[in-house]
């Protein structure tokens, strides 16, 4: 199964279009708090429509108790300004792919905890980089493409 983590996510209508990327393809979304809206906050849900029911939901109360639960699992970090692009890794089964606010992408203590491989996604020079929830589309139709199915 796929995991996609969102580590302190803070504008709901991208949080909803995520959760329902993941519910479309099967992968278990993850939300690390805190958060600055309720997953019950009408934006978040209007962005998923009616797919939440469908949605594969873990609510962690912060960075570490994350860390504690999947830690040792592959994790990939999804940032700005690596060498690594996202669709030279061939991901393993199971992957956990983290992804940082909106504001301050995912904190340099986890980055440079060696827990995980730092990946990007290419951009010109001159963009800072993508929308979270078309970033989370991307490495997470990768890794589709690679597995040949859904779920």
């Amino acid at each position: 199964m796929l995991h996609i983590v969102l580590v302190e996510p803070e504008i709901p209508q991208n949080t909803g279009n995520i959760a329902r990327t993941c519910a479309a393809i099967g992968a278990r979304l993850h939300i690390v708090n805190p958060t600055p809206f309720e997953i019950s906050d009408r934006t978040v849900k209007r962005a998923g429509l009616d797919y939440w029911q469908y949605l594969d939901l873990e609510m962690h109360d912060n960075l570490d108790a994350f860390l504690d639960k999947y830690g040792h699992e592959a994790l990939f970090f999804v940032e700005t300004g690596t060498e690594t692009l996202y669709n030279d890794i061939q991901f393993p089964e199971n992957p956990f792919l983290l992804f940082g606010s909106e504001t301050c992408g995912l904190p340099e203590c986890l980055l440079n905890s060696g827990r995980g491989q730092t990946v990007t996604i290419p951009v010109l020079p001159h963009i800072r980089s993508l929308n979270l929830s078309n970033a989370v589309a991307v490495v997470a139709y990768e890794v589709v493409r690679q597995k040949g199915s859904l779920g």
